[in-house]
């Protein structure tokens, strides 16, 4: 398999979808699917992709399953665009040995959400301190802040000791909510030479972009089922065209929310995968949530809405 040379930087920016893990019906990986997955992200545009996220079920799979499904995105994606790959585990030896083979694979960086557990900002620190010695620092890593998952908040003066005292630390994937001063706080220390610039991408299924895009995000890493609305805004507001960006959002926003249910999101974005032709099987692997005729009906009106609503839409495609 054709390695890529890009690694990770601080310049990384556009939208960095957040790759599904398909299933069969029976729960066992779909590589079939996992191929027109990785297709799909791509006519829509994507500029990365993540993949063994939280909402991958990355926990669900074995440490063989990890590798095998790793293995089969970067084999299909053969350097076109970077991958991210989640590697966080309770154990630091488990993380670098995922984190090495994927590296080798060719992906260009890594992904960590905090240990569970920590408690204080000294405990952060100490935490991640650990982390980069033991991933080295060769190693480009982006730093997952999703305290409503996690339950580990991180504030922003350990942030910047983080960036200040590891460069390998080139990316921030910004979930927390409500964020957007955080964000800002962040761009200002920057602004002003206090802390190295970083890349920020930003998740919780992309409800805040435009606001978050507003204040300085470099994009989004987020998993959503129409990819292309996120690349769409993305370009709309680098042109400049910060009112277009906002009214092609609004039409999806409805959808956004729906899909951005605790629990029952998930299952809300593989059926839309499933309809798109990306996924042949909605299917979460146990434990998960199962939509009900209630919920398909509800998401019929929802999608049919959807499509009227863009067909009145007057937007020029971003150059």
């Amino acid at each position: 398999m054709q390695k890529s040379n890009r690694k990770l930087s601080t310049d990384a920016s556009g939208v960095y979808i957040i790759s599904v893990t398909p299933f069969l019906d029976d729960g066992a990986l779909d590589l079939p699917s996992t191929d027109r997955l990785v297709d799909f992200y791509l006519e829509q545009g994507v500029n990365g992709i993540t993949i063994l996220g939280m909402m991958g079920e990355a926990p669900k799979l074995s440490a063989e399953e990890s590798m095998t499904f790793a293995r089969r995105v970067l084999r299909r994606l053969d350097g076109r665009i970077p991958t991210i790959v989640g590697v966080s585990a309770p154990g630091l030896a488990p993380m670098r040995e995922l984190a090495v083979a994927v590296m080798d694979m060719g992906a260009a960086g890594v992904m960590v959400a905090p240990g569970a557990g920590i408690r204080s900002d000294d405990g952060y620190y100490g935490y991640f301190a650990q982390v980069f010695a033991t991933l080295g620092p060769d190693l480009p890593v982006v730093l997952q802040d999703y305290p409503q998952s996690t339950g580990v908040y991180l504030p922003v003066p350990v942030f910047s000791r983080l960036v200040t005292d590891f460069p390998q630390l080139v990316m921030l994937k910004h979930e927390d909510c409500p964020g957007l001063q955080k964000l800002s706080t962040i761009r200002k220390l920057e602004e002003q030479g206090l802390q190295r610039r970083v890349s920020i991408l930003v998740g919780n299924g992309g409800i805040y972009y435009p606001q978050e895009l507003a204040r300085g995000a470099d994009g989004a890493m987020t998993g959503i089922a129409f990819p292309e609305m996120l690349v769409k805004v993305y370009a709309l507001h680098k042109a400049g065209r910060a009112d277009e960006a906002e009214d092609l959002f609004d039409a999806y926003l409805p959808y956004v929310r729906h899909e951005q249910q605790p629990a029952i999101g998930l299952a809300v974005r593989k059926e839309v995968l499933r309809r798109r032709g990306a996924i042949a099987s909605a299917k979460l692997r146990a434990p998960g949530p199962k939509l009900e005729a209630t919920d398909l009906a509800e998401l019929d009106r929802m999608l049919e809405r959807l499509e009227r609503r863009l067909a009145g839409l007057k937007i020029r495609d971003a150059a």
